[in-house]
């Protein structure tokens, strides 16, 4: 009897433990959190709804009405499977979707961390700056020229080696400079696109192809110069000083700088007082493109701002293969935009360094390291597109009528330009009547560093 007793409380006891467990169905669940953030984009503003739950963001949905179709569409498109995979507002931006690749990340962010990432974004107060021992910038009168210069450069680019692989590099100088009715220097903007592209063993692209390439100024305090200068400057900041002390000299002033060898690789460092304690770099290069927007200024009456605008792409790159040869390419889309005081286009010129650096089976560069590369404006009929072109225009000629159609134009109206996809390799041609007969090649790259300039005149 005592036994069967037992028998029955422990058969109670399972019972009542096993109905108190829950079902792995009705265990409590993370409940989805949906928050909205907000950015400034290309055409206005990017709104964003992230849905996260727990510390998962598991939804990512932008909305940006005002970006440019086939622009920053692509970002808007592509940016939140990125976002989602990672975990994280922390990803690469959409080439040639940079101001709204910018604008979703930081609407991101405003989501996640308002107070870290506030919007409006609060305009600080300008600092009282110390006393420099540099000669203020020199006087000009309103501008009434514009010039596009640029040098380049493949002379640093390594063949593969037992020890080391290949590594292809193009160094692009480019100046945006607004001159006076006397040829003085009114704005100047300068910059280099120093472009890598690396290789494996097999001679294959190992750089990723679709990462942004940042210029030397977009690099800022990361492009890492600080640590090796003798005077702690990065080199923005030194090429600000230089800027500044172009103002109200000519070209022919500037080309007679006084300058002294400092090392085997810095051959023209400025050698003036006002300089020698803000610039150590070498700065033939800069001098050159300066001199060369001078001799292709052209009219830009009404003028108030210039501003330059910069953009790499290494997508074009090529693998070796059974029937191809290794090739690096960096293709560098580069203007100078002359505005009003209205913000409105004056006069832009607009000009695309299509670099290549070819290489053999083994690695061995084959191109000519010290021939003169010139760039598409350079070429003119030696671009050769005219042969495939339906309106029978070469490349020069469609992007004259392009920079004429900008005239007049705000940045946002230069974004919102009508476009069509012609095929998978022409996917923004402009679809308006006043350019259909006379521009047939994709206008999306352009636009992009339209819209930088704009965005950094001064």
């Amino acid at each position: 009897m005592k036994k069967l007793v037992s028998l029955l409380l422990v058969l109670l006891l399972v019972t009542s433990l096993f109905g108190c467990a829950k079902p792995a169905d009705s265990q409590p669940k993370t409940e989805a959190v949906k928050l909205t953030g907000t950015a400034e984009g290309f055409g206005g503003e990017v709104k964003v709804t992230v849905t996260k739950e727990g510390d998962k963001i598991t939804k990512v949905e932008p909305v940006g009405e005002k970006e440019t179709p086939g622009i920053g569409s692509n970002a808007i498109d592509q940016l939140p499977a990125k976002m989602v995979e990672k975990n994280s507002a922390d990803v690469e931006v959409i080439s040639g979707a940079t101001i709204t690749s910018k604008a979703i990340i930081y609407a991101v962010n405003n989501a996640l961390d308002p107070a870290k990432f506030p919007y409006p974004v609060a305009k600080e107060e300008p600092k009282k700056e110390e006393p420099k021992t540099e000669a203020p910038k020199g006087e000009a009168g309103s501008i009434a020229k514009i010039g596009l210069g640029q040098n380049i450069s493949i002379g640093k680019s390594k063949d593969a080696t037992a020890d080391a692989t290949a590594t292809a590099q193009a160094d692009v100088t480019i100046a945006a400079v607004g001159f006076d009715a006397d040829g003085k220097v009114a704005s100047v903007t300068v910059d280099v696109a120093q472009t890598k592209v690396a290789f494996d063993k097999d001679m294959k692209v190992t750089s990723d192809r679709a990462a942004e390439v940042k210029s030397k100024k977009d690099l800022g305090p990361d492009y890492g110069m600080v640590k090796a200068s003798s005077i702690g400057k990065e080199w923005f900041e030194q090429m600000e000083a230089f800027e500044n002390w172009m103002i109200g000299k000519t070209a022919a002033e500037i080309a007679g700088l006084k300058v002294k060898e400092r090392d085997e690789s810095h051959k023209n460092v400025p050698d003036v007082p006002e300089l020698t304690s803000s610039v150590t770099i070498t700065v033939e290069s800069y001098i050159a493109a300066v001199e060369e927007a001078w001799k292709n200024a052209e009219d830009a009456h009404g003028a108030e701002k210039v501003g330059l605008g910069v953009e790499t792409h290494i997508g074009s790159s090529k693998d070796k293969a059974a029937d191809v040869k290794p090739v690096a390419q960096m293709d560098t889309y580069m203007t100078a935009v002359a505005l009003d005081k209205d913000g409105k286009v004056v006069k832009s010129i607009v000009d695309v360094a299509q670099v290549k650096v070819n290489y053999d089976e083994n690695g061995v560069v084959t191109s000519d390291k010290t021939a003169e590369i010139k760039t598409k404006q350079e070429l003119k009929e030696g671009y050769g597109m005219v042969k495939a072109s339906s309106i029978g225009k070469e490349w020069f000629e469609q992007m004259a009528a392009f920079e004429e159609w900008m005239i007049g134009k705000t940045a946002a109206e230069i974004a919102g330009l009508k476009v069509k996809e012609r095929d998978a390799s022409h996917k923004a041609v402009p679809d308006v009547p006043e350019l259909t007969s006379s521009v047939t090649i994709t206008v999306d790259g352009y636009q992009s560093v339209v819209a930088e300039a704009i965005e950094n005149a001064r």
